[in-house]
């Protein structure tokens, strides 16, 4: 397993070993010893799946304190175009984005440290995303913003949404509650 910083402090792109013989293919996702080694977070309350058509965005979403999350995502069927956007007032990448892709395939994973919102969207085909959080789901504290607002490069034009999703506010108008801690879970 490689863990690889990203453009954005705190959130790393993860390399699983894939194991492929003629049966198909073995992925380790989790391991506690090289998490805390890198200072990921390694108590996860909750995880979750969502299974999306071709042309589905979701997000951008995020917990807000004393709820936030770090969050772990892999996609299991099918690709994603994956975003994630730094929220963190005094992060040296406050307000920057990135986009990479998660698949069945590749097997990469990514890691998105509290005060990250995270969306994704699926330009190609269906796909099945697994998502691990730190802390549980509470609704007084879900949030978003919405997906246009923070210039993220959607590989999509008129994209499927919940209408919860179609309501969210932009970026610029957003006070953000989180602060940067070093970038650590």
């Amino acid at each position: 397993m490689k863990i690889v910083p990203t453009d954005i402090a705190g959130c790393f792109l993860i390399i699983p070993d894939i194991r492929r013989d003629e049966r198909g293919s073995f992925v380790k996702v989790f391991h506690e010893d090289i998490f805390r080694e890198h200072g990921l977070a390694t108590d996860y309350a909750e995880e979750y799946y969502s299974a999306s058509h071709r042309n589905v965005v979701r997000g951008l979403h995020f917990q807000t304190p004393p709820h936030d999350h770090a969050k772990l995502v892999y996609c299991v069927q099918g690709s994603v175009m994956d975003a994630a956007l730094d929220l963190r007032r005094g992060s040296p990448t406050y307000g920057h984005n990135l986009m990479l892709e998660l698949s069945a395939g590749n097997g990469h994973m990514l890691y998105l440290p509290r005060g990250l919102a995270h969306g994704f969207c699926t330009p190609k085909e269906p796909a099945m995303m697994v998502y691990k959080v730190t802390a549980t789901y509470a609704p007084a504290h879900d949030s978003g913003l919405a997906w246009d607002s923070a210039g993220i490069d959607w590989p999509v034009q008129d994209p499927i949404m919940s209408a919860r999703d179609r309501q969210f506010g932009a970026l610029a108008d957003f006070d953000t509650p989180f602060v940067f801690d070093g970038g650590q879970p």
